[in-house]
């Protein structure tokens, strides 16, 4: 089929960057390979884009001089770079409002002249921040699709872990909904792209335009097609990767690895930094388990995927996560995931390619991941097949072609030159097989 003229707006999209903008930018390269993209950007995300040299057809700066400054003073002096706070999504409303409003003074006319087949915005990805381009849009000429987006997960009642970290601003979310273009967004946007569960159970008034696609995605070539099994020993080798804040729960992995560390069958790496580094050390020390447990600190890109792949097993019993990113790489890599049922990891893990277990509390958590690293330790065989079928399911699901493909199919929708993709999210999707059973 044809190529598509697809405007991406994608203020913040930075290869350079880590988590959101790197994600966004990688969607949008992976888009540019099937299709001619114009990507609109903030004017200090030029720079690190062309850098990358991804074969997007335009690059679309918008420049909003006092606008950039106002913004890094504020990100400076007030967030003092804190950028893992609820708080800095509801500031950025005005900024957001304010770059596509000069997105469209900029390019209004060519789009009227017919230089587009539709607009796709990827950022911000956050539901609660609205689009005008969905409103600018609502008469035509072309469709405006809006995703995916993430977000929105509640913070689960009786966790120490989320009650140091939950921020009142959360219970003011819903405030969004009476934000200037906030219900237009969702009521002219000719298709919504969920990236979770959860975000996707917020607009099932909008079902019959609504589509589930992953948030993170993974480089094929990290994807190996025949990867060789590592030397194996008789400890069972796990790790954790990530931040090292509450919410992540790291002190729930530790706890549920014990058993087996004392007994010197299993050994543990903690990979990431953070505030509750001093904490997670002390509790090592209170469980006797100092010998078996490492504190990497952070590492490069490269030393993580170089020890998840000499990994058995990924234990990330995150209790609030909207992406995977992570989970995808553990996969790629073959080190076997084992989750939370909840939030990002909970919808890309399935029990043919590792585990998760439900968002309980905490004592049953730290139960329920012991019995399955018990199971890990004492059937090597099943070990290997989740590894081998999760390497699979990477290679064929997961990688950011995969996902442009998922999206290319909803944009021929939106613009009359396909069939409607079936593509909920895979809680919906097992609840409707066990019902069917």
């Amino acid at each position: 089929m044809s190529r598509l003229r697809i405007l991406v707006l994608a203020p913040d999209c930075n290869p350079e960057a880590v988590s959101i903008p790197y994600v966004t930018y990688c969607h949008a390269a992976a888009l540019a390979q099937l299709h001619d993209v114009s990507l609109a950007i903030r004017s200090p995300s030029e720079a690190p884009v062309r850098r990358a040299k991804a074969p997007f057809r335009t690059l679309e700066v918008v420049s909003m001089p006092l606008l950039e400054r106002i913004w890094r003073w504020s990100l400076r002096r007030i967030f003092r770079g804190n950028y893992d706070t609820q708080v800095l999504t509801a500031f950025y409303y005005p900024f957001s409002v304010a770059f596509e409003w000069y997105a469209w003074r900029q390019l209004r006319q060519r789009i009227s002249a017919g230089e587009f087949d539709v607009v796709l915005r990827v950022l911000p990805m956050s539901p609660v921040l609205p689009s005008p381009f969905a409103f600018f849009l609502r008469n035509g000429p072309i469709p405006f699709v809006l995703g995916p987006l993430n977000g929105g997960l509640p913070w689960p009642q009786g966790f120490r872990q989320l009650e140091n970290q939950k921020q009142r601003v959360s219970t003011l979310r819903n405030v969004y909904r009476y934000l200037p273009f906030a219900r237009s967004t969702y009521r002219h946007a000719t298709a919504i792209i969920a990236a979770s569960s959860q975000t996707y159970s917020e607009f099932t008034e909008y079902g019959q335009k609504l589509f589930f696609v992953p948030e993170p995605g993974i480089a094929r070539s990290l994807c190996p097609d025949h990867a060789p099994r590592p030397t194996r020993t008789a400890k069972l080798d796990l790790v954790y990767v990530g931040g090292l804040v509450p919410r992540k729960a790291c002190d729930l992995a530790l706890r549920a690895a014990a058993s087996l560390i004392r007994r010197d069958a299993a050994s543990f790496s903690v990979v990431g930094d953070g505030p509750e580094r001093q904490r997670l050390e002390q509790l090592v020390k209170e469980l006797g388990i100092e010998n078996g447990v490492d504190f990497c600190g952070w590492l490069s890109h490269a030393k993580v995927l170089e020890r998840l792949r000499a990994a058995d097993a990924l234990v990330f019993p995150s209790l609030r996560d909207n992406g995977a990113g992570i989970v995808f790489e553990a996969l790629a890599s073959g080190a076997v995931p084992v989750v939370v049922d909840f939030g990002g990891p909970g919808d890309i893990v399935h029990p043919d390619v590792g585990y998760k277990v439900p968002l309980t509390n905490e004592s049953d958590i730290v139960a329920q991941i012991e019995q399955v690293l018990l199971e890990m330790s004492a059937n090597r065989d099943r070990l290997e097949q989740l590894r081998l079928q999760g390497m699979a399911y990477v290679r064929e699901r997961l990688t950011w072609e995969a996902k442009a493909e998922y999206v290319t199919r909803i944009l021929r929708w939106a613009i009359g030159q396909g069939v409607k993709p079936d593509l909920p999210p895979p809680k919906l999707l097992a609840a409707a097989v066990g019902s069917a059973r």
